[in-house]
């Protein structure tokens, strides 16, 4: 059994920032911090004092963390970037709110002797004496201290104070991972109600001594419990109160949602999971029909979590085109009307939009990558609609002339034909890319749609619903966001995102076929019209083309695609390098592109792909490919052995264990993250036991429309013996929860300080 954490994080927009830039504005961006250690960095947004970021993540880390810090910067790129303010969530704080934490927060100064981190490794004990007892404290070592000075290391000594008398350690030289081995000696008197505080400085030769963070032990817990030993966490000096500041560094609006879920080994969900699996596999056919059930019982607040976590459980299980199968047919039951097939937030919309997020993700960034970025370089002023459109001088200099507006209409026009029939042709050649899971899947609606509604009237209806999804729910939207598809590193400037809707505006016409309705909505779309039209044959010969594989051809060409390692990550990285002498051997970092893959790490000179990812990416991308690794090491030296000693804690052994704990456990979830089925049964469960009321309900009115025989039964099963399966699987795993280890997170003997929010 296992205790699993994650946060779901939500940075919404930034208001009255301070500016930081001599044009009275700032460069806002953010980065998220799990106890100091950086995970998740926002996109800049450019000269403004009121930030709109939108971005969303989801965290995968231990129990055991601390808190989760936002830090509002302001990028400089001549100098240093300013540190506007931050935000403190303590993990108690999250705890407390479990529908998450919502809301803006005022952002406050950040203080250097606020800003510590690290450990401190302490073997604290109490011995009688012949007059008094005394306390014995052994520093032993510390780790992963704030570097101070420039070097990008401390000097780092312990002072520790008790009852007035001060004792201190000897100076370690440029080191973050100090070890001092010292032991200092206290008389006690009895009944003795002090602290024993132990500090942490940086030694500075001129400017005064740094602090990096204190323990204060309670010495009447100690004599009762002793002797103690172990890494106690570092903690700030908070003696200033800034209730008189706040809001003056302006707020952010949050959304953070802390989840702790207990997973139970395997064995435990089988039975849920077979059961679901069984139901899919009858389809329509099924007695009890589960899944409809399942439907019926979600709210609309929740369907997009239960969408995604049941499409990955039958994902894992072969069964995804099965299930999405099922709920076609579901919603096809219950549509009469053609305009709204598939245009609601049904469990069928929200698991074909998290399939495609899983299993067409690579394919979309073959297809619409190049032309995204060919959007980006160009920067180019678009603009279709008279009302919005503004005239600028062109021409070359001393012959500057005022730019019409039919002109401006013209060009906008030619520029968004070129990418609209660059896209459409992209996509046309990319029926062999695309995955044969999503191929099957398109084939499985088309031709459902095609059964329920075969008349000649109806022929692009099954056209419509295979861009209902792949046009306007998977492909618009990426191109609209492309940072949020990891197309792009950094949000698109006002230019270019109006460029990117215009040209989401003009494929949404194209995936509805043309339609009246699509035309009549902003008729100044018009000079499109002749490519959309063309762009609509050639979208269905693409569809026809698409849907057109067998069950064969499936096989073999998901087996090819199965050989072919995918991409965890690939990007530029600089690498250090030894600095060399002369005027020719200026640079000590080199750039290389890195490919990440499930199975290799390999590096190339040239690029075969412009995406930019950061060190925290890389990290979690290393981390999650590695987590089936069974030799992983509980520590490591961050430093390098040269000469006789580690450069990090100054160890003389080369094949000595390492000075700094491994940091394997935080991962950021992206669309290629691995299955993990455990996981997915549980929040599954978590969910039903949450309707579990409403199950029993609709179970009893099974049982009186079967006694009053208004059900039909089948042969030797009742429609109800599903369902009662399910309240009884729910039960067994309720009691194996209740039965296992409570599985909480290890006991600290430091206690967490509460930071103002």
């Amino acid at each position: 059994m296992a205790k699993r954490s994650s946060l779901y994080i939500r940075i919404v927009e930034g208001k009255n920032l301070p500016a930081k830039d001599i044009t009275g504005s700032s460069d806002p961006y953010c980065i998220v911090k799990v106890d100091n250690e950086p995970i998740i960095r926002t996109a800049t947004v450019w000269k403004t004092l009121c930030p709109f970021w939108g971005e969303e993540y989801q965290v995968h880390l231990p129990p055991t963390f601390h808190t989760v810090a936002f830090y509002v910067m302001d990028e400089d790129a001549l100098s240093r970037d300013d540190v506007i303010g931050k935000v403190c969530l303590p993990r108690d704080t999250l705890a407390s709110h479990p529908k998450g934490f919502s809301g803006w927060t005022h952002l406050t100064e950040v203080d250097p002797d606020e800003e510590v981190q690290g450990e401190i490794h302490l073997r604290l004990e109490v011995q009688p004496g012949t007059r008094a007892c005394r306390l014995r404290c052994s520093v032993l070592e510390a780790r992963d201290l704030a570097p101070k000075d420039r070097n990008g290391a401390s000097d780092p000594f312990v002072r520790v104070r008790y009852k007035g008398r001060t004792q201190e350690t000897s100076i370690v030289k440029k080191s973050c991972y100090p070890r001092w081995n010292e032991t200092f000696e206290f008389e006690l008197e009895e009944g003795a109600t002090e602290v024993l505080c132990v500090e942490t400085w940086d030694w500075d030769l001129v400017s005064r001594n740094d602090f990096l963070g204190k323990v204060v032990i309670d010495i009447q817990r100690l004599q009762v419990a002793q002797p103690e030993e172990g890494w106690f966490r570092l903690q700030p000096y908070q003696t200033k109160s800034r209730r008189h500041d706040e809001g003056n560094l302006g707020s952010l609006q949050l959304e953070v949602r802390l989840r702790d879920e207990m997973v139970l080994p395997s064995s435990c969900y089988q039975p849920l999971v077979q059961l679901l699996c069984h139901e899919v596999k009858l389809g329509m056919q099924g007695p009890g029909q589960l899944i409809s059930l399942i439907e019926e019982t979600t709210s609309t607040e929740c369907r997009q979590d239960v969408a995604t976590n049941l499409l990955k459980l039958f994902l894992g299980q072969g069964l995804a085109k099965d299930f999405l199968d099922l709920l076609f047919q579901l919603e096809l039951s219950r549509t009469s009307e053609t305009n709204t097939l598939f245009r609601s937030n049904s469990l069928a919309s929200k698991s074909m939009e998290s399939f495609l997020k899983v299993a067409g993700m690579q394919y979309l960034h073959g297809v619409l990558g190049p032309i995204i970025n060919k959007v980006f370089e160009e920067k180019k002023y678009v603009e279709l609609d008279p009302s919005k459109v503004e005239v600028k001088d062109v021409g070359c200099s001393g012959l500057h002339r005022p730019q019409t507006e039919a002109e401006v209409l013209e060009q906008s026009a030619q520029t968004l034909r070129a990418h609209l029939g660059a896209l459409l042709s992209a996509l046309s050649r990319s029926v062999r890319a695309c995955p044969a899971v999503v191929r099957a899947t398109f084939r499985q609606l088309f031709r459902r749609v095609r059964e329920r509604f075969p008349g000649a009237q109806h022929e692009n209806v099954p056209f419509i619903a295979v861009t209902s999804f792949l046009c306007l729910r998977f492909f618009s939207p990426a191109i609209m966001s492309p940072k949020l598809f990891h197309l792009r590193e950094r949000h698109a400037d006002a230019r270019t995102s109006r460029t990117l809707l215009l040209l989401a505006k003009a494929v949404q016409n194209v995936g509805n076929m043309d339609t009246p309705a699509s035309r009549a909505k902003e008729a100044w779309m018009e000079p499109l019209q002749p490519t959309v039209r063309q762009g609509v044959a050639q979208l269905k010969d693409f569809i026809t083309k698409l849907v057109d594989i067998e069950e064969k051809d499936e096989l073999d060409l998901q087996r090819t695609l199965s050989l072919q390692a995918p991409p965890v990550k690939e990007g530029p990285l600089f690498i250090h390098r030894t600095k060399g002498k002369g005027p020719l051997m200026s640079s000590s970092f080199k750039k290389l592109y890195f490919f990440l893959t499930t199975e290799a790490l390999s590096f190339a000179k040239t690029p075969s792909s412009k995406c930019v990812n950061e060190l925290n990416q890389w990290l979690s991308a290393l981390r999650k490919v590695s987590i089936n690794n069974t030799g992983l090491l509980g520590s490591y030296h961050p430093g390098v052995f040269r000469g006789d000693k580690w450069s990090c804690c100054h160890q003389k052994e080369k094949t000595g264990q390492g000075c700094d704990k491994t940091r394997s456990r935080v991962t950021l979830q992206e669309w290629n993250d691995p299955l993990d089925h455990d996981l997915e049964a549980q929040l599954i469960y978590r969910h039903l036991l949450g309707v579990e009321a409403m199950l029993w309900e609709r179970h009893r009115e099974l049982s009186r429309g079967a006694e009053a025989g208004t059900v039909p039964a089948s042969p030797g099963e009742a429609p109800k013996d599903s369902l009662a399966q399910l309240l009884r699987v729910l039960q067994d795993l309720r009691e194996a929860h209740s039965s296992s280890p409570a599985g909480s997170p290890p006991s600290e003997p430091n206690c967490l300080l509460e930071l103002q929010t």
